[in-house]
């Protein structure tokens, strides 16, 4: 069979790289037919580029489009057996964790050590576990042993008297709790993303028997937007080039956006010498990164530095933050109704977008018939009122419950599941009559809290036909299925919460996307939760009653770990305003010919790093040197110069820089962009 030589594509932002790796896939698939392996940096991209690589084929040629955790997860479940054969583990089907299961159930087993560093530190406890299992996501993603780590940390970390600055325990103590979480997953055929990872690639992929199948599998690999890949894959793709497999790579020299999330761009890029290199330079559309990037940088960067910006990059400029909120929407209000811009032709961005801020401007903007949309939203799914009204109605089903319900949380039930199916946004019981009901009808028990009869309430003939009717119907509907679990009729919760969706919201096929994704969410969360409290009772032989089950899920939800991002989700909203924050927006690759760089005086542009704590000690490069504050001001500054070059190259006609004197807190601001806010032209 013909071989081919490896591809290096690398070039700036939006210079054709994905394009031109489409181009080397049809070229392979032509002669390959079949075994192509397509790997993109996060899910979103994923969609996309499988979207262009199929109409690019016409859909003649199979491929399969994953993400590296993706394949990871695939692969180590698909060769499971090879693993409980090389590591002497129980023969039993591997189910992954979840974040908030992983962090629910790490807190349990470490709670000794927890208190011990809390009462010391008062550091919060959800901060303290997520710490420790991100430093087992690193290790992994770099390739290094968890036996490793607590080396690292006295190597790079400055130590103090009660552990490490921002985590109060020692290495050893940090290292023995990881030994005990990976430990005791194992045993239970429980796999978190740091266990996949270190299992693929300490493991399974120096497997004989594994490396075989992998090699029969896959004839050629293209990878998109490898400067945001972990150290970890880098092992793959040598061993596949070792032998004669081609792979095409696409780097962007000014991306690395999940820098500190695990991701080794420079590691990445050594494998540049082992490829034929494409060097791209020619933006696929105009942009202000070809006129003024180096000047902006130069500001930036240079105090002393001057330059007169032109008319396509201007300032909005106030005393208060709401001001400039204001004034910005106006903005945008008057050239979309004016025609001069299209709403899909704005992105809004800022290094952090507060929730008031966030709101304020959807709402104005909503008010004149402007949408918005909200890149990876990640409110908690307790946020929404459907999930909230699902949640009070388990309380009333299952027994031992009383105490995580109130009059509150009943009177919102009774207004969001009397949602009438023929129109979403009006109740059979409004507000007031919800709380008449909940003063009057509901009954607080600890053990087994209850929904009166209507006629309960010495004035019910107050509440109208309509919102008596509603409230009798689901007073009946809960004794029904009050009686149903009693019979053990009821498999699981997540029985009674696909019964509760159809019943009050018809399956919610007529809901607002964002109820919808709310509701889809919590499904694959309970489902989940339940699969894992299966495991757990079975292999550690619990009698446990459900309702305490119930109790713990009901608690995660509304500590707001979980957040409405159901899987898959793409949001088709052809025509709106994008609102981001700049991770968010590199990240799914945007560009918009007008862009809004919100809180422009901020100092997060500079310091508002999107990183995990110790990151750097798990780059290859690291220096094996204290991390210090030098280090990190070098590698913000890096940070901020990829950030300007990236965005400036996905801004096509205009900037406007909306910057206020004071910040939310009423602070003078002076961040790192404040040179750039004086030297731009005023907008009149």
């Amino acid at each position: 069979m013909q071989t081919f030589p490896s591809v290096w594509i690398t070039g700036a932002t939006r210079t054709g790289k994905t394009a031109r790796l489409v181009a080397q896939a049809c070229e392979w698939m032509r002669v390959r037919k079949s075994g192509i392996l397509v790997l993109a940096a996060i899910g979103d991209n994923r969609l996309e580029l499988s979207d262009r690589l199929t109409d690019a084929t016409q859909g003649k040629f199979p491929f399969r489009a994953t993400t590296p955790l993706g394949f990871f997860e695939d692969e180590v479940t698909l060769f499971w057996s090879l693993l409980v054969q090389q590591l002497d583990l129980k023969a039993q089907f591997p189910v992954r964790l979840r974040p908030e299961n992983e962090q629910e159930l790490a807190t349990k087993l470490w709670r000794v050590e927890l208190d011990q560093a809390i009462a010391q530190s008062g550091i919060a406890e959800a901060r303290l576990v997520r710490r420790v299992l991100d430093l087992m996501q690193l290790g992994a993603l770099s390739g290094a042993a968890i036996e490793d780590i607590p080396a690292m940390l006295d190597q790079g970390l400055p130590k103090f008297e009660e552990g490490f600055s921002e985590l109060p325990l020692s290495s050893e103590t940090i290292g023995e709790m990881m030994q005990r979480w990976r430990s005791w997953c194992l045993r239970r055929g429980l796999l978190t993303y740091s266990l996949i990872t270190d299992l693929y690639g300490r493991y399974l992929l120096h497997h004989p028997t594994y490396q075989e199948h992998l090699l029969e599998r896959y004839q050629a690999v293209i990878a998109d937007d490898v400067d945001e890949y972990p150290a970890i894959v880098r092992s793959l793709f040598e061993f596949l080039i070792d032998r004669q497999v081609p792979c095409a790579f696409s780097f962007n020299p000014d991306g690395a956006v999940r820098l500190g999330l695990g991701a080794d761009p420079v590691y990445l890029a050594e494998l540049s010498d082992r490829c034929s290199v494409v060097e791209l330079s020619n933006r696929v559309s105009p942009c202000l990164m070809d006129d003024l990037g180096e000047s902006i940088l130069d500001l930036v960067t240079d105090p002393v530095f001057f330059a007169s910006l032109p008319d396509t990059i201007q300032t909005i400029q106030t005393t208060t933050q709401a001001q400039l909120i204001r004034q910005t929407a106006e903005i945008i209000i008057k050239a979309v109704q004016s025609g001069t811009v299209e709403p899909r032709d704005i992105a809004l961005i800022g290094p952090g977008i507060d929730p008031i801020s966030r709101y304020a401007l959807r709402e104005i903007l909503m008010r004149q018939n402007i949408p918005v949309e909200f890149l990876n939203d990640q409110r908690p799914l307790a946020s929404s009122p459907i999930v909230r009204s699902l949640l009070t109605l388990l309380t009333l089903i299952y027994p031992g419950l009383g105490r995580s319900t109130n009059r509150d949380t009943i009177a919102e039930m009774l207004v969001i599941l009397s949602q009438k199916s023929e129109s979403p946004a009006t109740y059979a019981i409004d507000p007031v009559r919800a709380g008449l009901l909940a003063d009057h009808c509901f009954e607080p028990q600890p053990e087994q809290p209850r929904l009166l009869p209507a006629n309960t309430f010495p004035r019910w003939d107050r509440l109208g036909y309509q919102a008596s009717e509603a409230y009798e119907s689901l007073v009946r509907w809960i004794e029904l299925q009050r009686s149903q679990l009693e019979a053990r009729m009821i498999a699981s919760p997540v029985v009674m919460l696909d019964r509760a969706i159809q019943r009050f919201f018809l399956g919610g096929s007529h809901l607002p996307f964002d109820q919808l994704a709310g509701l889809r969410e919590l499904m694959e969360t309970a489902q989940h939760y339940w699969e894992i409290d299966d495991r757990l009772r079975r292999s550690d032989l619990s009698d446990a009653p459900q309702s305490l089950t119930v109790r713990n899920f009901i608690q995660l939800l509304r500590s707001g770990t979980v957040t409405a991002n159901p899987y898959p989700v793409r949001l088709v909203q052809p025509n709106s305003v994008t609102l981001a924050t700049v991770f968010q927006y590199r990240s799914m690759r945007r560009s918009h010919r007008w862009q809004f760089w919100l809180d422009a005086g901020s100092s997060r542009w500079l310091s508002g790093v999107d990183s995990l704590f110790a990151a750097p000690l798990f780059l290859q490069d690291w220096s094996g040197q204290v991390w210090d504050v030098e280090d990190t001001q070098r590698m913000n500054e890096q940070r901020l110069r990829r950030i300007l070059l990236d965005l400036l190259g996905r801004a096509e006609a205009r900037l406007f820089l909306c910057y206020s004197d004071l910040s939310t807190s009423g602070q003078e601001q002076t961040g790192i962009l404040t040179s750039l806010v004086n030297a731009a032209i005023p907008l009149s």
